[in-house]
């Protein structure tokens, strides 16, 4: 007989993401108008704030830096950002432009919108819980997959 207290819970990460695609997916619709993915709304807007480094910018947005550098090749081809020498001949400082300010304005409205309609059925209280409880768990998920990561030799 199996001890009820000890029946797992069901896939966390399977449940996270398949949240995630249903929050981009409502995000992308509404950005969707004016040509944009959330992704991509997100980082034009990391980008207005700081002028970084490819690497920062990827630590700041918790991927890795391969996937940066694929995510931010549509916004240079569109020239949204620019990638700047930086202090040595390897690293590339993401600069956004003049169009890329002029795109993540128009799409403000388009966001605000899918923000709207988020807090609306989960109310600002809710939205607010939910915000604290992800920036909580990522904070110990990201020292959990530090440690296992400085563990490998690799």
């Amino acid at each position: 007989m199996t001890d009820q207290l000890h029946l797992p819970l069901g896939c966390t990460c399977f449940k996270l993401r398949k949240l995630t695609r249903a929050m981009s997916r409502l995000y992308d619709q509404h950005l969707a108008t004016v040509g944009l993915k959330s992704t991509q709304y997100v980082l034009l807007n990391f980008v207005a704030a700081e002028a970084m480094p490819v690497a920062l910018l990827a630590e700041r947005f918790g991927a890795e830096r391969t996937t940066m550098t694929r995510n931010l090749k549509p916004l240079i081809e569109a020239g949204w950002v620019t990638l700047e020498a930086g202090a040595d001949s390897r690293q590339r400082i993401v600069t956004i432009s003049a169009a890329g300010r002029a795109k993540t304005a128009l799409a403000y409205d388009a966001w605000r919108a899918a923000q709207d309609a988020v807090e609306a059925l989960l109310g600002a209280a809710g939205v607010a819980a939910l915000h604290r409880q992800i920036d909580s768990t990522y904070l110990q998920l990201s020292h959990l997959t530090e440690d296992v990561r400085h563990a490998d030799p690799d």
